[in-house]
């Protein structure tokens, strides 16, 4: 089992920036690969960012490459996700999710463990 927590939500201006962090327990961090997944509502969830277990790749979803980076530290169990240059659009319940196959880090199908998700909220 993998147990992870997400924190660092919160509600910031357009253009503003937020940091989210995953802290993970349990299982060996650098076994899996990670990924960030937000869902606003009445929307399905979707893909936002994703690194490898060692952090040498990632992968971006078109609307965030640019504003946002994902980076990893495995000596502290934990991922992070800088957020810049917001917008109301970004709005959504961010959520932290491990993956241990690494096969298809976009499918939110693949991954094996999530967290319980934090929130972002973008005014205008």
């Amino acid at each position: 089992q993998v147990q992870l927590v997400e924190s660092g939500g919160g509600l910031v201006q357009a253009g503003g920036s937020l940091r989210l962090t995953c802290a993970a327990s349990g299982r060996t961090f650098s076994n899996y690969g990670m990924g960030w997944f937000r869902q606003a509502p009445g929307k399905e969830r979707e893909f936002v960012v994703a690194i490898s277990r060692s952090g040498t790749s990632t992968y971006y979803a078109d609307s965030v490459k640019g504003r946002f980076t994902i980076s990893r530290d495995n000596a502290k169990n934990t991922v992070y996700l800088q957020m810049n240059s917001l917008k109301p659009e970004d709005t959504a319940v961010y959520y932290c999710a491990a993956d241990s196959k690494w096969v298809a880090p976009r499918s939110a199908t693949r991954y094996d463990y999530w967290g319980q998700g934090t929130q972002v909220t973008v005014s205008s």
